[in-house]
């Protein structure tokens, strides 16, 4: 199974259209040692003409198009997509299927607390729904396995929240479990085994253990630093507050995945204010040293 990274930054991508940090600002003037990245986004093909896609960021359009084995082909309206999986219900993660309402059929996966979020509480996804079969849903267990895009799929928690737009009323009838998930990816016809864990506040004994027999680790690289994000204005929280394991300092990943060793471990969903997207920096020095690669646009994955 090949899997491609088509975004690998956090919510906003690199450069975000509304920041003048010494990262975003050095891009836009050819200064950066590092590369632009498009929002959060996977996609893999298990088959042949056929392709999943893991999440939808709103950035779905452009990575697309910069995807040939994505692109319609003979001369007709059509797309080899055929599923979509989603790990929860935030904009970043979900938006991008209002730009697939193109009268193309497809299967969305996900818990049955994010279906009834984006079906029964936003009126704009009706566009989904236009036709008959146009959009078909199918719920993720939360134990147990599920068979998507030609790939087993386990959910591995992740405790975090629902998106801050879900009201407390919807909450309380929801379950809190289903919130958000990682997820462990094995093809069907067998091969190697990938953790996704884009948000991830904190890593239990538990999870570690699971991680140990993965063969890859796409992992939270969201802030290299607990207080990282309070320095951006209008964010007053930390990054384990906001549902995100810093990568440095004590109990960040480096340390508590030291001990992991089956695993080829990446970071992806990268903030713009992460100085491991610097080439030359450090961070990204100390990164590296520890193990870790750093997910780019582009980036392929054989399973």
């Amino acid at each position: 199974m090949r899997l491609k990274v088509l975004g690998s930054a956090a919510g906003g991508g690199f450069p975000q259209w509304n920041c003048a940090c010494p990262n975003c600002a050095r891009v836009r003037e050819g200064k950066f040692p590092g590369t632009p990245r498009t929002q959060a986004q996977l996609a893999w093909n298990a088959a042949p003409g056929e392709w999943t896609l893991l999440n939808a960021s709103p950035d779905l359009r452009v990575q697309i198009e910069a995807t040939p084995e994505l692109w319609p082909q003979n001369g007709a309206r059509n797309s080899p997509i055929r599923d979509v999986i989603l790990t929860g219900a935030e904009v970043d993660q979900a938006l991008g299927l209002l730009l697939l309402r193109e009268f193309h059929c497809f299967r969305v996966h996900a818990t049955p607390s994010v279906r009834r979020i984006l079906t029964e509480d936003n009126s704009l996804f009706g566009v989904l729904a236009r036709f008959p079969g146009q959009v078909t849903w199918n719920d993720l267990p939360l134990d147990g396995a599920a068979s998507a895009g030609g790939a087993r799929l386990e959910a591995l928690p992740v405790h975090s929240g629902f998106p801050g737009f879900v009201s407390a009323s919807r909450q309380r009838e929801l379950a809190p479990a289903e919130a958000a998930i990682g997820l462990l990816i094995t093809p069907e016809s067998g091969g190697r085994t990938l953790a996704f864990l884009p948000g991830a506040g904190c890593v239990s004994d538990e999870l570690l253990e699971r991680l140990e027999s993965c063969d890859v680790l796409l992992f939270d690289g969201t802030f290299w630093s607990d207080g990282e994000p309070s320095r951006i204005p209008g964010i007053t929280r930390t990054a384990r507050q906001m549902g995100h394991l810093p990568i440095s300092g004590a109990g960040g990943s480096l340390e508590r995945f030291q001990s992991l060793r089956r695993p080829r471990k990446i970071f992806i969903h990268i903030n713009n204010t992460n100085p491991i997207l610097d080439d030359h920096s450090a961070e990204r020095r100390a990164a590296v040293e520890s193990g870790w690669e750093v997910a780019w646009d582009g980036m392929e994955i054989a399973l």
